[in-house]
């Protein structure tokens, strides 16, 4: 399988970035050691003049983490065909032990990726780099998870066989199966659409509120986080039955098929970016309150803001799209 093109591009971006951010952990440890704005030592020059080529490299290699997501998750739908029993990219997950664990370990870098990526494009708007410490510190807490995505992602694909009869989504996400995707799958389609319309509600206005008035950004950034959740429960949950207009299809891959139109496409993108957005912006609320900056957080804010509130609008919208176009009627099963 390392012989697939999508599959050694995913590993050779997991190398370039695994280098990337090793190399720079080791400037981030003499950054939260030896920096000080105010000296004119030599170490100091030498740190601003190096932090211009460490952020850049960073920048580049944080890009392609946030691209290998998509990658990852389209390379497993299109290779469905190559192992029998599979339908969809839940069964290529389920070749082995390693493809859950390597997709939410990609989720969670993507995340703190695009948090990363905003501390850096705010920090290089303030003269005194007021959030140098702060970025390289949580660089050094990024490097460990993306060397275990590396790790997970080589396991992963260095154990996949075409021999292995693997399980169709059918099998993981039913009612009557075991395991958390089963719980989901079995949760009551109507009191579930109720929390998923009440949590929209709620992150829309809080929202609006953020940037309008630029307050309760990190209310945003939880109700966001907890939207994210559910918005994902309520795709396995009630979504995909009407996209499949099917009351026991809940899988959340087969969506992202052209034969549902790739409306998973138009679900997840805009959810993940809307996420990512609320977050960065929480994070940059809370960190981003030096004097330099001001002008700068508040810009930015504004800008993270209608990114958020766009995103889980057009999320939205398009789950509205698809429950109210389908032929499905739930009837008794929705309770």
């Amino acid at each position: 399988m390392t012989l697939n093109p999508a599959i050694m591009a995913l590993v050779m971006v997991s190398i370039v970035v695994c280098a990337m951010l090793l190399l720079a952990s080791g400037f981030a440890v003499r950054v939260l050691r030896y920096w000080d704005i105010g000296s004119g030592s030599e170490r100091q020059l030498g740190l601003e003049r190096q932090t211009y080529l460490i952020s850049t490299l960073l920048i580049w290699a944080f890009s392609f983490e946030l691209m290998s997501l998509l990658l990852f998750i389209y390379n497993a739908e299109s290779m469905s065909g190559q192992f029998v029993g599979a339908m969809c990219a839940t069964g290529v997950l389920n070749v082995n032990a390693w493809g859950w664990p390597t997709l939410f370990v990609k989720v969670a870098v993507f995340f703190v990726a695009a948090v990363w990526l905003t501390l850096n494009y705010l920090d290089n708007q303030g003269y005194d780099y007021p959030l140098i410490r702060h970025k390289y510190f949580l660089l050094l807490a990024i490097a460990p998870l993306v060397v275990a995505e590396f790790v997970l992602q080589l396991l992963y694909f260095g154990d996949m066989d075409v021999a292995v009869i693997t399980s169709c989504c059918g099998t993981l996400f039913s009612s009557q199966a075991e395991g958390m995707a089963a719980e989901v799958s079995a949760l009551p389609p109507k009191p579930m659409m109720a929390l998923f319309s009440l949590v929209g509600v709620m992150v829309s206005t809080c929202g609006i509120r953020v940037v309008l008035r630029r307050r309760g950004t990190r209310l945003f950034a939880w109700l966001a986080s907890a939207t994210f959740v559910i918005g994902l429960m309520s795709v396995v949950s009630f979504i995909a039955l009407y996209i499949y207009e099917h009351p026991h299809h809940h899988c959340p891959f087969c969506i992202l098929k052209s034969g549902h139109g790739y409306v998973g496409y138009a679900l997840y993108v805009p959810l993940f970016i809307a996420t990512a957005s609320a977050l960065s912006l929480g994070t940059v609320s809370s960190l981003g309150k030096s004097s330099s900056l001001t002008l700068a957080v508040d810009r930015l804010l504004l800008r993270l803001g209608w990114l958020a509130v766009a995103g889980f609008t057009l999320f939205y919208l398009a789950a509205a799209w698809a429950v109210g176009t389908s032929n499905l009627t739930m009837g008794d099963v929705w309770w």
